[in-house]
């Protein structure tokens, strides 16, 4: 369906079309992402936990890059299916995903461990204060390689520098990512790690909004017609 013939059905309609997209992407990022779940109610938040915690991450990488593929055709063309634009999305964008969220996991396990035995290995504060620097840098960049891959189908050192590049080129943009990942570390501070999970659609939708600038730019300046893997 069209942005057009969405338009004219009537305000009931779109609103149940709305509320449709986001139940089905909650439910289906839940899906892919049970073993978070579980990690987040049963895994005690102990710095020995990390591995376990990195290990129950690792479909997340793939499952908000297909949530961002669904959204990015919601916002575009208010298609509606759900559920068949996600599962697109997963098959175009897995493997991408992977090749960068599992590189970052692995970076964020090893500077995360660092940071908790501080103490007992003795460093000194400022170097503390690096490794969180770097570890906030790499998260960043680890969610917008997420975001490039749910569009487009670069080579990895390719979508590595872009992803750099564009943290730096477009810094609201980059500020709105550090406010929603704010946003979700304070959730789960003051309620309990699963609020995350169950709000994934809420947040994935506004993470694709976030991303939609800096992804039109890649689009306009980087991309041949034949690596983008959202209808234009």
């Amino acid at each position: 369906m069209s942005r057009a013939e969405t338009d004219r059905t009537g305000p009931l309609a779109r609103a149940a079309t709305v509320v449709y997209w986001f139940a089905a992407i909650e439910v289906l990022w839940a899906l892919l992402t049970a073993p978070a779940l579980v990690a987040a109610l049963f895994l005690a938040p102990e710095a020995s936990n990390l591995p376990l915690y990195a290990l129950a991450l690792v479909p997340v990488g793939p499952a908000t890059a297909a949530a961002l593929f669904a959204w990015r055709v919601f916002l575009r063309e208010r298609d509606p299916s759900p559920a068949a634009q996600f599962w697109r999305g997963l098959r175009l964008g897995w493997v991408d995903a992977l090749r960068s969220w599992l590189p970052a996991l692995v970076a964020l396990v090893v500077l995360a461990t660092n940071i908790a035995y501080a103490g007992a290995a003795g460093l000194a504060a400022p170097v503390v204060l690096v490794q969180v620097l770097l570890a906030a840098l790499v998260l960043l960049w680890a969610v917008r390689m997420l975001a490039l891959a749910s569009t487009f189908a670069f080579r990895w050192r390719d979508a590595a520098r872009l992803g750099f590049y564009t943290l730096v080129n477009r810094p609201l943009v980059t500020l709105g990512m550090v406010s929603l990942l704010v946003l979700i570390g304070g959730l789960t501070a003051i309620t309990f790690d699963a609020v995350p999970v169950l709000l994934a659609s809420v947040l994935t939708f506004f993470l694709a909004r976030n991303e939609a600038p800096v992804l039109d730019d890649v689009e306009r300046r980087f991309v041949a017609p034949s690596a983008t893997t959202t209808p234009s």
